[in-house]
């Protein structure tokens, strides 16, 4: 009996195996401009339908900010720069990455966190403890490029799909060891499964996305005609406000500000010409 059920193991892996690797090979693609390549096996209709519905619960849940002021002017910057990155594929004859975003801003009132994200279909949030380090316009259309970038780029479809693999991965080596993972995760009450996936998936962007998300950034914002040189005086007030406490960049899902700041400078002079405004500033 031991046997016929080794054999029947065996033979699941490698069925299941060969599908997988089938499934892979024809779910890569590249992110748009840099060419990276990716892995997408979660449909980007799906992720941002799940985005939508976690949005309009922040939305109902976080404090939102009452400066009708400040949040016209996220509106504005964000309307420029989604015209921007529209125009910019249009005019190149590629397919606009974002027709199917359905764009949307909120202002939240937190004055401790400094950051800003922008989930699946373009639904963006910035807190107002960011606001403090951009300082002007051109500053906040850094950081928001910043994130329009991971959107544009699909990198949380990106990241879905790799979390997929990882856990179909996880159960064919349980299958092959016969049960051990899920034997030693019961014993010790510890869920190893689930360690993987937060220590390999589930941090936050990894240092490639965010580097290609500054890249992109600097870009789309270039486009939009703002100033794309504040970008690297927002890192260095970062550098100080973070007064030393960031951990070593190895530790780090984000690029050390130093490094951010040696790329941007080193980016910014050919972005200013490859990508000149496509949109002018009134």
């Amino acid at each position: 009996m031991s046997k016929i059920k080794n054999i029947n193991r065996r033979q699941f892996l490698e069925v299941f195996g060969g599908c997988t690797c089938g499934l892979i090979m024809s779910s890569c693609s590249t992110a748009p401009i840099t060419q990276r390549k990716q892995l997408k096996l979660i449909p980007e209709s799906t992720l941002n339908r799940q985005a939508a519905q976690v949005y309009e619960n922040v939305k109902k849940k976080a404090p939102l900010s009452d400066d009708k002021a400040q949040l016209d002017e996220i509106k504005e910057i964000g309307s420029k720069i989604e015209n921007a990155v529209s125009a910019y594929f249009i005019s190149n004859d590629k397919r606009d990455p974002t027709y199917n975003f359905n764009w949307e801003y909120i202002l939240i009132d937190n004055k401790k966190i400094k950051n800003a994200w922008c989930m699946p279909g373009g639904k963006i949030a910035v807190y107002t403890g960011i606001l403090e380090v951009t300082k002007n316009k051109h500053g906040l259309a850094a950081v928001m490029g910043h994130e329009i970038a991971h959107a544009v780029a699909k990198h949380s479809v990106e990241r879905a799909s790799r979390a997929l693999i990882l856990n179909i991965g996880t159960q064919i080596a349980d299958i092959a060891s016969g049960g051990a993972i899920s034997r030693t995760s019961r014993a010790a009450g510890v869920d190893v499964a689930g360690m993987l996936r937060t220590f390999g998936i589930d941090n936050p962007f990894g240092r490639k996305q965010e580097s290609e998300a500054d890249y992109l950034g600097l870009i789309f914002s270039s486009l939009a005609g703002y100033d794309i040189r504040e970008s690297v005086k927002i890192w260095e007030r970062m550098k100080e406000a973070n007064k030393g406490s960031e951990p070593p960049e190895w530790m780090s899902t984000h690029p050390s500000n130093i490094r951010r700041i040696e790329s941007l400078k080193r980016w910014i002079p050919e972005i200013i010409m490859t990508y000149p405004p496509i949109i002018k500033l009134s």
